[in-house]
């Protein structure tokens, strides 16, 4: 394993492995609740709630008690649908205790993709927010689903109201009405961290419906202390009963920090949905174990998120780089104080190198960490090192975190590893995999192939293991037999000044297949035309990859969790084609410089 070229640039004081005690999820929080009980935990937006660890777990026992007086098993399937607050962490905590997985849901899932979620993992429980009820309603007596939890805002107020259900019918519960009226008194429950399921992950859909995702208990904790020790350093250890965090590097009162976070407090900005895989081990079970403070957004507002940053001194914060192109939009920003903030976190999509600069000047003191991962590894399979004297490589997503491993396949025969610098498909492999889909075997061999994730994604590793995302697979456009990746045109769109936000996609073309199409987003009062962005890509790049057309926009569409969705913007496309051909009575020919190549 040490012959791999990442451990010539591994960080300084990381161990190069890490022992994973053989434990459920919900031990993260008890462990934290009996080392730091009455230091916050989290710090909800609305209404300004604080829950101390004690406070949390004590909440999470009582609803795992409560799920089991209403019949809910080990194996049985919790499904949530809630934004982040307090009452996602006490459902999340509580069922994994009394030995249900976890199906987390989109809030804005319609009716259809509702019904899908809960048919396919057979979830029999939902906890949902009242404002949902409506599309829940809808589908509930379409699924195996016997009981429903509901909560709303009223229940987090300090009158503290329990949410009426007597419209909802029966076997519909209040949230708080069942913490008040039930001890925590959970059963014990044996898990098996090796084989029992904490987490029923849905994949986004984007080729159709989409999958669940099975991760079991030890992939969960694997990728939760894989994530929190590189940022933190030292190891994990299990003693009496409960996880430690041992060998922490702490620096003197006159020594600068080398690493970002401590266990020992601090606060996180926390905005990225927790049913999200990124969510929900990085920006919940990390924050837990490392017992920090999490300053809970429900939803995203640029001016809010980044007027709390200043006003708690956050110490790290994270995101897709669609909430940093949106932070750096606020009037007025660089007039507060950012100076706590040590660590800033990306993932989710490519981070532009131009726009790293751009936070790289506003947060001088952070440490700006672009990560990789996906749903089927738990989140992170790579990062750039988080110590402030690792080596971060622009436009890389760093090297993997412990214990994983990369390689790099032919795009046609994934049996073919390739050499260093060489474009192909990403292939991973750890502690943190998923077992498979739920119920989808041949989905699941096209995808996990003799102990390896084949991930979709094409990417390159140069002779230091540092690995480049250069697009997906689905992602690519082919112009007259010529392969053209998105993200190097959209690299070269982001230096142009006027540019906010850009999205380059594959425009069916008659003549050459697709052809490059860029969409725009331009900064306020600034403007640009379609000739400046053209010529700019065309400056840089082959003939082939030119940008062929421009269009301008307000703004790209993207999922919760920040993901460019460039399958509504080529949807858009094929709309219009289709219009046009039966407007016109044929096909629409391409704009732009349309040389044979």
């Amino acid at each position: 394993m040490h012959d791999w070229p990442w451990y010539a640039s591994w960080p300084r004081g990381l161990s190069i492995s890490l022992d994973y005690p053989p434990v459920p999820v919900y031990k993260l929080l008890e462990s934290s609740a009996a080392k730091w009980p009455t230091r916050e935990a989290i710090v909800f937006q609305i209404g300004e709630g604080v829950t101390t660890y004690a406070e949390l777990w004590e909440k999470a026992q009582r609803f795992a008690t409560a799920l089991a007086r209403l019949g809910v098993r080990k194996g049985d399937v919790v499904a949530l649908q809630l934004p982040n607050s307090p009452p996602f962490a006490v459902a999340y905590y509580g069922s994994l205790l009394v030995g249900a997985s976890v199906s987390p849901c989109s809030p804005l899932l319609s009716a259809r993709e509702l019904e899908h979620q809960l048919k396919d993992s057979g979830a029999q429980t939902l906890v949902a927010l009242d404002m949902f009820m409506e599309t829940v309603m809808a589908v509930r007596g379409k699924t195996r689903v016997k009981q429903v939890v509901v909560t709303g805002i009223q229940e987090l107020l300090p009158s503290g109201d329990p949410v009426d259900v007597k419209a909802y019918g029966p076997r519909t519960y209040s949230l708080l009405k069942l913490l008040l009226d039930t001890p925590p008194t959970p059963p014990q429950v044996k898990i098996d961290p090796d084989r029992d399921t904490a987490h029923l992950a849905y994949t986004g859909g984007t080729t159709g419906l989409s999958k669940g995702v099975i991760l079991t208990h030890k992939a969960v904790v694997a990728n939760t202390l894989q994530l929190a020790h590189w940022v933190m350093g030292g190891r994990p250890l299990l003693r009496d009963g409960l996880l430690h965090i041992v060998g922490n590097p702490t620096p003197g009162p006159d020594e600068p920090w080398e690493f970002p976070v401590t266990p020992e407090g601090g606060k996180v900005l926390t905005v990225v949905p927790w049913f999200h895989a990124m969510g929900i081990t990085g920006y919940l079970n990390l924050p837990i174990y490392v017992g920090a403070t999490m300053v809970v957004h429900p939803r995203f507002d640029a001016a809010a998120y980044a007027a709390d940053i200043a006003r708690h001194q956050a110490s790290a914060f994270g995101g897709a780089p669609a909430l940093f192109h949106a932070m750096l939009a606020v009037p007025g920003l660089g007039e507060k104080d950012y100076s706590a903030v040590r660590l800033v976190t990306s993932g989710a999509a490519p981070l532009p190198v131009e726009l790293l600069d751009r936070m790289s000047e506003l947060l001088p003191n952070a440490v700006i960490m672009e990560a990789y991962g996906l749903t089927e590894m738990a989140m992170a399979a790579t990062a750039n090192p988080a110590n402030r004297s690792g080596k971060r490589k622009p436009g890389s997503v760093g090297i993997p975190v412990f214990d994983t491993d990369v390689k790099i396949v032919d795009l046609d025969d994934p049996d073919l590893e390739i050499g260093y610098d060489e474009l192909g498909e990403i292939c991973l492999r750890g502690p943190q995999m998923m077992k498979g889909y739920l119920n989808r075997r041949e989905e699941t061999a096209a995808v996990l192939r003799k102990g390896w994730i084949h991930t979709g994604d094409i990417g390159r590793l140069d002779e230091e293991g540092y690995l480049y995302i250069v697009d997906r697979k689905k992602d690519m456009l082919i112009y007259k037999g010529h392969n053209v990746y998105p993200r190097e045109l959209e690299e070269i769109i982001f230096t142009h000044p006027a540019v906010a936000n850009c999205a380059v996609i594959g425009k069916p073309d008659p003549a050459a297949g697709e052809i490059p199409k860029a969409f725009v987003v331009l900064k306020p009062g600034a403007s640009a035309t379609a000739e400046e962005i053209m010529n700019l890509v065309s400056s840089r790049v082959g003939a082939y990859k030119k940008i062929r057309e421009v269009e301008f926009i307000p703004a790209i569409p993207v999922s919760l969790a920040g993901k460019p969705l460039k399958r509504d913007l080529r949807a858009m496309e094929q709309e219009r084609l289709r219009a046009a051909a039966e407007e016109g009575g044929g096909e629409v020919a391409a704009t732009g410089d349309e040389e044979i190549i």
